[in-house]
């Protein structure tokens, strides 16, 4: 029989439809302005902390629409961003350094819609208010711990290999290598040549050297791999930061963009993004003549540095361990209630410091820290000029060999020392970087784009609406069904999607969805009305309608589709905002517009005789 969907057909749009209403509803319910307090250090807030968190807010005639404690953090939420903001400025005053105060926007979603997974969509920057930083990587200095990297891997395997040699140098974007004899010099290029294909070797027989070309293939991909990994670790800083859907990504060839929606205290996030620190492993150098490097006459093999207080102390050169091979480190207390940080390393890493300690013990070991500095400054070919500071956090002497797993004090503090676990733990970055640019999008402002956008899409799906009814009447009235169903299914699809953003470019995605849809149905009753004024019975013109359109249907949204996902590939920012939604909203509308509306036309009309139909 013409036009008669089987059962399962029409309970599966069914089923599609209902449960993308069903993961939409969340949107309804909006977001809470709320307080998070967590511990630091070890410390999980508990009942105490709770029952000390309310007294305060009464006491300060704060009002608050509820308290929990959960997962060890306290969460209150308001009525007001109003009250939000004066109740963060009287917990940071009163809770001591023992804990975290953030803002936060909570969804309001009831429980029973939680435990199934039912989220809000997830506002980006313009619509929820944040900030967005514009990072810089300084690829000059990339290329030169590329460079020392390289000059420190030449050392071990000539020494690996018990070649000898008289240097290892840099020269411009060059490695120099001077030998003793040719002997050596045919052995160290033989081993290099092997173990480094990417590098053009070329060696003197006159001077005993072999110099180290590094290739433009090479330097392109030192800086494309420092660009990767600095978003890498800043993406696990914004995780410490417990930023919800955060945005990192590239812009150029070594630019950042990092976008923190609904963060309204920017400085620890400024504080800890912008942070380039590392630590640094070395042996005190106690041969050298402390008194002549302090007069000037520092060791070919040594460095002076000094602790925060001043004190200087001579180092060897050499790094023992660096602090990319930290997998993690958690801050602490040693016996005497120091602070201390907790390291664990790598595979490689445990193999480096146990090789390395294993023939120096009874020996001192100095942790050095390490952070770049902007000066505002920039140099020739454009690149931002950061300044190196180096500082010993402690210098301690070696009881036993070392290996995976150890300990550092001296970080000062308790919260220093939290501060550099949580920079350890993410990662050092592989360059430095330095904040360009700040935006800054106040709440207020993302509320009135979230209202102003819900406006456009809702104007425009009833313009659509009117002109369907009026133009095609009771099919009309299908088609406006079939588009309800398609923004129902959007929101839905968007909500259940972890990594989807809502953003104000991704309404006008949805706007241009809404108009799209109807195009669908505009074509395939139009097919209708020229079956029927041929002559055909109703039911074959419906038929006919849907199948004859089918085809064009899907050449009209496939050619679309593949144009959206090109955006997406190629675009930053709003450009792929926009492309997620009109992906979304393009396979959405076929889905409603021809299956969909097919299956209400079906049951209204199908199967039945008819002499006329409102179309």
């Amino acid at each position: 029989m013409l036009n008669k969907y089987p059962l399962w057909k029409t309970l599966m749009v069914a089923f599609i439809v209902a449960i993308g209403a069903l993961y939409a509803t969340p949107n309804l319910y909006g977001e809470d302005p709320a307080v998070q307090v967590s511990g630091l250090r070890g410390v999980e807030a508990n009942v105490t902390t709770l029952d000390t968190i309310k007294g305060h807010l009464r006491a300060s005639d704060i009002d608050f629409a509820s308290i929990v404690l959960e997962k060890g953090q306290v969460l209150t939420r308001f009525k007001n961003t109003e009250d939000q903001l004066k109740a963060r400025d009287v917990l940071d005053d009163n809770l001591g350094k023992q804990y975290s105060v953030a803002l936060n926007l909570t969804p309001d979603t009831p429980d029973w819609l939680a435990a199934i997974g039912g989220t809000p969509m997830k506002l980006g920057l313009d619509l929820s208010g944040g900030v967005s930083f514009l990072m810089e990587v300084n690829m000059k200095e990339a290329i030169n711990k590329a460079k020392a990297g390289m000059v420190g891997d030449f050392r071990g395997d000539l020494r690996a290999e018990k070649i000898r040699y008289r240097s290892v140098k840099e020269d411009g974007n060059a490695i120099v290598v001077k030998f003793r004899k040719v002997d050596d010099l045919d052995q160290g290029q033989s081993l290099l040549k092997k173990r480094y294909r990417d590098i053009l070797f070329n060696s003197d027989d006159d001077t005993l050297t072999l110099t180290a070309q590094i290739t433009e293939e090479k330097l392109k991909e030192i800086r494309e791999y420092a660009l990767k990994q600095n978003i890498l670790i800043i993406r696990n800083r914004v995780n410490e930061l417990g930023v919800a859907e955060p945005l990192v990504q590239r812009q150029g060839k070594k630019h950042i963009v990092i976008e923190l929606p609904g963060v309204q205290d920017t400085a620890k996030a400024k504080e800890i993004l912008n942070a380039t620190a590392t630590i640094e492993f070395r042996l005190v150098d106690t041969e050298g003549d402390l008194n002549a490097a302090l007069n000037g006459r520092i060791p070919a093999s040594s460095i002076l540095l000094t602790d925060k207080d001043g004190r200087p102390t001579l180092l060897k050169k050499r790094v023992m361990l660096t602090g990319d091979h930290i997998t993690d480190a958690k801050s602490g207390f040693d016996e005497y209630s120091r602070p201390q940080v907790n390291i664990s390393l790598d595979s490689a890493g445990g193999s480096k410091m146990s090789n390395g300690t294993k023939s120096n013990v009874g020996k001192p070991m100095a942790t050095v820290f390490i952070e770049y500095k902007p000066t505002g400054k920039r140099d020739h070919e454009g690149n931002m000029v950061f300044e190196k500071v180096q500082e010993i956090i402690s210098v301690a002497t070696i009881q036993a060999r070392l290996g995976k797993s150890f300990r550092i004090t001296g970080a000062g503090s308790p919260a220093e020392a939290h501060n550099l676990a949580l920079l350890l733990r993410a990662g050092a970055l592989i360059a430095p970087i330095a904040i360009v640019e700040e935006r800054t999008v106040g709440p207020t402002l993302g509320a009135e784009n979230v209202r102003l956008g819900f406006e456009a899409i809702m104007l425009g799906f009833g313009l659509v609406f009117i002109f369907m009814i009026i133009y095609y009447r009771a099919f009309g009235v299908v088609a406006n069904c079939a588009l309800a169903a398609n923004l129902v299914l959007i929101i839905g699809i968007m909500s259940m999607i972890p990594g989807a953003t809502l953003t104000l470019p991704g309404m006008a995605g949805i706007v241009l969805t809404v108009g799209m849809a109807v195009d669908a149905n505009v074509l395939i009753f139009e097919r209708i009305r020229e079956e029927i004024r041929e002559g055909k019975t109703i039911q074959q013109a419906i038929h006919q309608g849907y199948d004859a359109a089918f085809s064009t249907i899907i050449d009209a949204n496939v050619t679309t589709l593949i144009a959206a996902l090109i955006l997406f590939a190629v675009g930053t920012g709003p450009v792929k905002g926009f492309a997620v939604t009109l992906s979304i909203g393009i396979i959405t509308s076929m889905f409603t517009s021809v299956i969909g509306s097919r299956a209400i036309v079906n049951a209204v009309w199908g199967g039945k005789s008819l002499k006329k139909l409102s179309i």
